[in-house]
C-alpha cells in the first residue's frame, strides 16, 4: 500500500486526485490517503446541490460546492476535518463493506482515549452523535472508500451551511444538526492535535509497515489540475448534471409578494410562472419567456439584469429575485 497527503486544501483538486488515484495508480496497487478542504460543502453523487445547501448562507460565507463520485450524503469539510480514502480491490463483495475500512479509523480513536463506533449504514459515532461521514465508489473490480472526520470542525457553520431535509430530523428523532453531531476535541480526554491524529491513523492502517509515500510527479500534477479545472470545479459538474426537479418559492419585499413555480433541468431555467400581488406594466409572460434557459448560478442577477425587470415588476430588484430563485 502507498501513502499520499495532499498539500492542497482546495476541494476540486483532491477530488481529482482521488480519482486520479482511483484510476492510474489504485490499478496497480492499494493507496491510502489523508487530505483536507477548506470551507467546501462536498455532495454525493445522485443528490441535487439546490436542495443540499442553505445558498444565501453559503454564498454570505463564501463556501464552495463540490460534487463526489460516490453517493450518500452533503458533508461540511473546513481545516478541523480530516478527509481520509482507500483505495483497493474489492474482493469481489456484492454489498458495501464499510467495517472493514473505518476499523482503522475506530482503533485509532480508540489509542487517543477516544471510544467510537459505527452507527447505522455509514457513520462514525461518539455516543449518539456523528463525528464522521462515509461513502464508497465501485468500478474495474476496485473500490474507493472514503470519509471526513471532525476533529475540530465548526458545528455553526456546518449547521447553517447544510439543508438538512425533515425526514432526516424525523428519522432520527431530533431537532437539528447540532444535535446530530459532534467532534472528537469536544469528546476527548485532552486536545488531539491534527499532526497527532493523523500519525495515529497511519499506525493504524501501516500496523507497523513502512509509510511508502508516494510523490505526485510535474506530469502527474498537470493531469490532475487539469482534471480538477475541467471537471470539480466546474458549475456544469456540480449544479448543471442534475435532471429536472420542481421548485415552489414566496417572499415578500418592498414591492409586493411573490411567488415562483419552477422548472429546472441540468441547472437551468426550463419553465417559471411568476404570481404576486407587485405592480408592472409589461405582460409578467414575456418575462417568463425570457428567464426560460438562465443558469442558476452566480451569473444569475447579471443576466435577470438585462431583461428590464422594473417594467414587469416595479420595486422588485435582480438581487431580489436572484436571490430568491437561487
Amino acid at each position: 500500500m502507498i501513502f499520499i497527503e495532499s498539500k492542497s486544501k482546495d476541494p476540486y483538486y483532491n477530488l481529482a486526485l482521488e480519482e486520479y488515484a482511483f484510476n492510474e495508480l489504485g490499478e496497480k496497487q492499494d493507496v491510502f490517503m489523508l487530505w483536507q478542504n477548506s470551507n467546501t460543502i462536498v455532495i454525493g453523487k445522485n443528490q441535487n446541490a439546490a436542495e443540499e445547501i442553505n445558498r444565501e448562507f453559503v454564498d454570505e460565507k463564501a463556501i464552495k460546492v463540490a460534487r463526489r463520485l460516490s453517493g450518500g450524503g452533503a458533508v461540511y469539510h473546513d481545516e478541523g476535518n480530516l478527509n481520509f480514502t482507500f483505495i483497493a480491490k474489492n474482493q469481489g463483495k456484492l454489498d458495501y463493506d464499510f467495517k472493514s475500512f473505518v476499523q482503522p479509523i475506530l482503533d485509532a480513536l480508540g489509542d487517543l482515549g477516544v471510544e467510537a463506533e459505527l452507527q447505522g449504514r455509514n457513520d462514525l459515532a461518539i455516543q449518539g452523535k456523528k463525528i464522521s461521514g462515509n461513502s464508497q465508489y465501485v468500478k474495474s473490480g476496485r473500490i474507493m472508500h472514503h470519509g471526513c472526520i471532525m476533529l475540530d470542525s465548526d458545528i455553526e457553520k456546518v449547521e447553517g451551511a447544510l439543508r438538512v431535509k425533515p425526514a432526516k430530523y424525523q428519522s432520527k428523532g431530533v431537532k437539528s444538526v447540532r444535535s446530530r453531531v459532534t467532534t472528537i476535541n469536544q469528546n476527548a480526554p485532552r486536545k488531539i492535535t491534527m499532526e497527532e491524529f493523523k500519525e495515529a491513523i497511519k499506525a493504524r492502517v501501516f500496523q507497523g509497515e513502512e509509510v511508502r509515500e508516494y510523490i505526485i510527479s510535474p506530469k502527474e500534477e498537470k493531469s490532475i489540475s487539469k482534471l480538477a479545472e475541467e471537471k470539480y470545479g466546474t458549475w456544469q459538474w456540480n449544479y448543471g448534471n442534475f435532471p429536472s426537479y420542481g421548485i415552489k418559492r414566496e417572499e415578500k419585499f418592498e414591492g409586493g409578494l411573490v411567488s415562483l413555480q419552477m422548472e429546472i433541468n441540468k441547472g437551468k431555467i426550463k419553465a417559471i410562472s411568476i404570481s404576486g400581488d407587485f405592480f408592472g406594466d409589461g405582460e409578467i409572460s414575456e418575462l417568463e419567456e425570457k428567464m426560460v434557459g438562465l443558469k442558476l448560478d452566480e451569473t444569475l442577477e447579471e443576466e435577470i439584469a438585462k431583461l428590464d425587470l422594473w417594467k414587469y415588476m416595479r420595486g422588485i430588484t435582480p438581487e431580489d429575485l436572484a436571490g430568491m430563485i437561487r
